[in-house]
């Protein structure tokens, strides 16, 4: 399969779940918290791929989420870029194979992306309130976020071609 169709299927994956969580899965809020689907799959891409693509696909990610909620332009955009390259890197030193992985970086990943945003809403200016964004809202999203592992990294191993390490050569 050519770099370009393989590419176009992660930005095609990312974009779905993109738009999916704009238009669905952000008005589920139970205990002011809420899946998030996007990210979920960030890691999933992040885990099989690497930190460059992670971290692209982390990119356009948010890009297309903040141009379709008009949030900050860019502000989810760094929060994902950062998190789908630290995923992916975490992904290449500890081996995609490994069964805990994916569950174990969506529960960090969580945390993580919770205190970015919170940080950079306060740096912007912009009026949010810890307890909420830290303190209610974590634990639910972390739940959720568990919940959609397991269906969201099959289907993203699925979809996604990830590189077979007996393919690799090397020229001396």
């Amino acid at each position: 399969m050519s770099v370009a169709a393989e590419a176009a299927k992660v930005g095609l994956a990312v974009l779905a779940a993109a738009i999916l969580q704009v238009t669905i899965f952000a008005a589920i809020d139970v205990s002011g918290g809420a899946p998030d689907l996007l990210l979920v799959t960030l890691v999933a891409v992040a885990l099989l791929r690497g930190p460059i693509v992670g971290a692209c696909a982390g990119f356009f990610g948010g890009l297309v989420a903040d141009v379709a909620t008009l949030e900050t332009l860019g502000l989810t955009s760094l929060v994902l870029t950062v998190a789908g390259y630290w995923i992916g890197r975490y992904g290449e030193t500890t081996g995609r194979d490994r069964a805990h992985a994916p569950v174990l970086s969506v529960v960090v990943v969580t945390i993580l992306y919770a205190v970015g945003a919170y940080v950079l809403h306060f740096v912007l200016g912009d009026e949010v309130s810890a307890r909420r964004a830290l303190l209610t809202s974590v634990p639910p999203a972390i739940l959720f976020n568990v919940l959609l592992t397991v269906p969201v990294y099959a289907f993203v191993r699925r979809f996604v071609h990830v590189p077979d390490a007996r393919g690799v050569r090397v020229l001396a």
